[in-house]
């Protein structure tokens, strides 16, 4: 199936790109599920399995859950913050007004 690129347009050009490089995205795909299928037989035709080999909590992330709060605002004791991530803006504030992070800990 030889195509004469020459006589195709632009768009068509481009049609024919997008084409082909979702089918390169295809055909990996599937040989990553055959090379897949394969490692998990080896394994089991030894007598192992997959967590044996690789163990069992790799790959497995805890859920980003919430953290107690370790700072709260002396003026509006709703505010909180956990000591992670950006500082809130009242943090910094009490700060610069000459408290200290231990002043502000719950």
């Amino acid at each position: 199936m030889a195509i004469d690129i020459k006589n195709l347009n632009h768009n068509q050009l481009n049609d024919l790109i997008n084409k082909a490089q979702s089918r390169q995205h295809e055909l990996k795909k599937e040989k990553v599920v055959k090379l897949r299928e394969k490692i998990h037989a080896l394994i089991k035709a030894e007598g192992y399995s997959f967590d044996d080999i690789f163990g069992g909590a790799r790959g497995k992330r805890r859920s980003g859950g919430t953290v107690a709060p370790k700072y709260r605002n002396p003026a509006n004791a709703e505010q909180t913050w956990s000591g992670r991530g950006k500082r809130p803006r009242w943090f910094n504030e009490a700060l610069k007004a000459g408290k200290k992070e231990k002043d502000l800990l719950i």
